[in-house]
């Protein structure tokens, strides 16, 4: 009886017949872990690629979509008639080529309406010239003649006096003064309105008959 109560005893096995190594289960950690590893790997990717596009609209806004103030300038002159009086017969009556140039540095054409350019001496109007409608290129320097005829015929005594004096030094200070208005189009449906105002100084050397200390502010 006691050979028959000391039957040997086996393990139970599981409930469907089959059960799992030790290897198995490490087969399934690492399986978990490559698929934690490639979420964080995609996380990161997406994260890159946010930085980078935000990167680019920053940099798209604040250089190709920034909208800066085209420049007007004078800035030589040729002349077609020259005549000046003298110290003790202060006139002037000069037909002046004024060469002209609109800086437009947007990445988008600058499209200008008609204005009219003036010139003072001493604070008194002596002549104007007339800017007709038209574009400049995006990042472009555009250059053209202005026809003006300058004159003394319509000055105060007291600016006459003065011309006098500037006469002895063979020279004519002038001022030129203009409003440019127009709108900067950066694509076919964004379009800023920009003004320019133009204001130089300059000096006619009457003993070389040329336009010499252009200063535009």
């Amino acid at each position: 009886m006691a050979d028959k109560d000391q039957r040997p005893t086996y393990p139970l096995a599981p409930a469907n017949g089959y059960h799992r190594s030790d290897a198995e289960y490490g087969r399934e950690e690492d399986s978990g872990d490559l698929r934690r590893k490639k979420r964080i790997r995609y996380f990161l990717y997406f994260v890159a690629f946010v930085i980078f596009q935000t990167g680019v609209i920053a940099i798209f806004t604040l250089t190709i979509m920034k909208v800066r103030t085209p420049k007007f300038r004078m800035e030589s002159a040729t002349f077609d008639s020259f005549s000046v009086g003298t110290s003790t017969n202060p006139t002037f009556d000069i037909r002046m080529n004024a060469r002209v140039s609109i800086k437009n540095a947007n990445f988008g054409k600058y499209k200008y309406d008609n204005t009219t350019m003036y010139f003072f001496y001493q604070g008194s109007p002596v002549g104007q010239a007339d800017i007709y409608k038209s574009s400049v290129g995006w990042r472009t320097n555009k250059k053209f003649n202005a026809v003006v005829n300058l004159s003394s015929v319509n000055l105060p005594s007291t600016a006459k006096d003065q011309l006098g004096n500037d006469l002895t030094k063979r020279l004519v200070p002038l001022t030129s003064m203009a409003d440019l208005k127009g709108k900067v189009a950066l694509t076919f449906i964004f379009k800023k309105k920009k003004a320019i105002q133009m204001n130089c100084t300059m000096e006619i050397v009457v003993s070389s008959q040329q336009l010499s200390n252009i200063v535009c502010k």
